[in-house]
């Protein structure tokens, strides 16, 4: 079959591998229809993180069910499915603890598409089949009436920024909101959409990209062009979003005494220096942590089938399945490959 491979930084080329099969009956085989580029993954095939080997890319996908383990339940050959991008069992106690990221049963980093991190390939999206290990817990039924390419991110980005926002609006339902996007593209644009849908009183948008801050509006945010110096006002609730020092120091000052500040960034190459002395006499509580893509699934879902989230908002450029080396290396705030 085919599998779009990373073959050196910057390198990309559809190769030929062996198809994967049914290993166990709990599990299912995918045929991938749409597949969203995450954030991280230009972070991966720029060589940031050194691959030993060449490796497959893509783990953000909507696709179709063609087989199925003989003790697999509630699911059906032919339905389409959302498939958590983390590879999850859903019975161990890391996983009934709502900690899918963490399964007791696999390696840390244990994703499709991110050999580089993990160590260990367990294949990726953009290819013409995926082996998901333990299909109950890890795909999400697509209802009829929604489009592949619209969901395409929802594996991953569209969850990562629910959870940054959503646990913190159900505690302070109705505050203000900032989302200080400071190098990541779709995640904080996902975040901003989850806190207008969810209610809050007003959601601001903190960048220097002008881009972002225009898509930002469109959903419903107030843009404020920054070059992250200090906060024009503090807020309640603040999701930091990106790669810098500056932009950290940015959404930590701009966090209110006794105020939630979630990063949803994953600060790699290095220690990131942290203000723990103004954390701690302004009593803010700072959340870190990766989102755990199947225990969120149930949560989001929902809310996409009532349109409540409406992740196609944030998606600037849809291309063919074959465009894909080339264009999976070029600027896109979020950006979609389509099989037809």
């Amino acid at each position: 079959m085919r599998q779009l491979t990373c073959t050196a930084p910057s390198t990309l080329e559809w190769r030929e591998v062996p198809a994967p099969r049914i290993q166990a009956d709990v599990e299912a085989l995918v045929r991938p229809l749409a597949v969203a580029r995450c954030d991280i993954d230009l972070f991966l095939t720029s060589g940031l993180f050194p691959a030993r080997e060449p490796f497959a890319l893509g783990h953000e996908c909507v696709g179709e069910v063609v087989a199925l383990g003989d003790a697999v339940h509630g699911l059906e050959i032919g339905q389409r499915v959302v498939v958590a991008f983390q590879v999850s069992c859903g019975a161990c106690r890391s996983c009934g603890a709502g900690h899918t990221a963490n399964c007791d049963k696999f390696p840390v980093l244990s994703d499709y598409g991110m050999q580089p991190l993990s160590g260990t390939e367990y294949g990726g999206m953009l290819s013409d089949l995926v082996r998901v290990p333990y299909a109950e817990p890890m795909l999400a039924p697509v209802a009829p009436d929604l489009d592949s390419v619209a969901l395409a991110s929802v594996s991953d980005n569209v969850l990562d920024g629910y959870r940054a926002v959503a646990p913190h609006l159900a505690q302070l339902p109705g505050a203000e909101v900032l989302i200080v996007s400071h190098g990541l593209k779709s995640v904080p644009l996902y975040a901003a959409q989850t806190a207008v849908a969810l209610g809050a009183a007003r959601v601001d948008y903190a960048s220097e990209d002008d881009a972002a801050l225009a898509l930002a509006e469109r959903l419903g945010a107030r843009p404020i062009r920054t070059e992250f110096e200090k906060p024009e006002r503090r807020y309640p609730i603040v999701v930091d979003a990106g790669l810098t020092p500056a932009g950290l120091r940015y959404a930590i000052r701009a966090t209110a005494p006794e105020g939630i500040c979630q990063s949803v960034s994953f600060y790699a190459g290095g220690d990131m220096p942290l203000p723990l002395g103004r954390l701690y006499t302004l009593g803010i509580r700072f959340f870190t942590g990766r989102a755990h893509a199947a225990a969120l699934l149930p949560d989001v879902m929902p809310l996409i089938e009532q349109g409540a989230l409406r992740p196609e908002a944030v998606t600037t450029r849809v291309v063919d399945w074959d465009e894909a080396p080339t264009a999976y290396l070029e600027p896109a705030i979020k950006l979609v490959v389509r099989r037809t």
